[in-house]
């Protein structure tokens, strides 16, 4: 029997099923709605093809030897109602991927806590509903917590575990110890909304429509200077690097000043940043901002982050070696 199951056989359940078959585990993508004969059969169609189309585009650009295609097909196993319990009670790690309704998810969340070990972790894969309100409609609310990924499943490295208050400790760490061991990044967040990048990223995504709208630059031009520009930038640091990096006075009058010309609470800056300013943590400069850099080599830390934005240059196709004196 696999040792892992995504409840919900929809487009997350699939992701992270060719996620663990990635890994070189076997996984159960369990369908918990009574089907029809034909209806069941349209389903294992539907999963087989998707699963084999998202693997042959990674043939396609080199990522993957098209002999694995089939074998790693094979390592996901379509599981009806009939046999729901038994692929549940077998598994160590269930992710809950139904529909993004507290209806769904509780009787999702029922079903596995009746059938699931006393031992097994019990997750949700929601996006939307906060893991305070899902524990108390799971069987063992110790071993629960949400784990966010990010689509496609099957690739992009971070998972954002978030725990609630009654989440076991040694829970936490099992989970973040299978998410490294089947290649993924997990970073923790308490119950709050929107986990860490949906929150940021709806802020982004809402500020580059409003530029559209206002007629402030084109779409083509805006997804210019985020590829190349803001995003080049933040994959080299981490957003609150980035602010210590620069320093947090830069921030601090750079909102003063937007919000003045833009908008006065979207822009405002959190009390925090104003904080830092009064106390002079500004970041590296000082030493001291949300990171402390008492005894690191300064110098080395700055090469590295030169290195890091080097290297996404290069991957971008952007870097440009200095050019030759071409003076007479």
């Amino acid at each position: 029997m696999a040792r892992f199951a995504a409840v919900g056989a929809g487009r997350m359940g699939r992701g992270i099923a060719l996620a663990f078959a990635w890994a070189g585990h076997r996984i159960d993508l369990v369908d918990l709605r009574p089907r029809a004969p034909e209806a069941w059969q349209r389903l294992r169609d539907e999963v087989a093809q998707e699963l084999r189309g998202s693997l042959q585009a990674l043939v396609q650009l080199g990522a993957l030897p098209p002999e694995l295609v089939e074998p790693l097909v094979g390592r996901v196993r379509l599981v009806g109602r009939d046999d729901a319990a038994a692929a549940i009670a077998a598994a160590e790690l269930l992710f809950e991927g139904v529909p993004e309704t507290i209806e769904a998810k509780r009787d999702a969340l029922g079903f596995i806590g009746a059938h699931a070990g006393p031992e097994a972790i019990v997750t949700s894969t929601t996006s939307s509903i906060l893991v305070t309100d899902l524990a108390p409609l799971v069987a063992r609310p110790g071993r629960f917590l949400n784990i966010h990924w990010l689509n496609p499943a099957y690739l992009i490295p971070v998972v954002e575990l978030s725990t609630h208050p009654g989440t076991e400790p040694a829970v936490l760490e099992r989970a973040r110890a299978l998410m490294e061991s089947v290649g993924k990044l997990p970073v923790v967040c308490g119950p709050t909304p929107g986990y860490i990048v949906p929150r940021l990223q709806a802020l982004v995504m809402n500020e580059a429509a409003r530029m559209v709208e206002e007629g402030a630059a084109t779409a083509e031009e805006i997804d210019k200077a985020t590829r190349y520009g803001l995003g080049l930038r933040f994959a080299a640091l981490g957003v609150v690097e980035f602010i210590d990096f620069g320093g947090a006075d830069i921030l601090y009058h750079a909102s003063r000043e937007m919000s003045a010309s833009v908008d006065a609470q979207r822009y405002r800056a959190p009390a925090v940043i104003g904080q830092m300013v009064a106390d002079g943590h500004l970041g590296l400069k000082t030493g001291r901002g949300f990171y402390d850099y008492t005894g690191r080599d300064v110098p080395a830390y700055r090469r590295d982050v030169l290195s890091r934005t080097l290297g996404m240059l290069h991957h971008a196709g952007m870097f440009r070696p200095a050019a030759e004196d071409t003076l007479p």
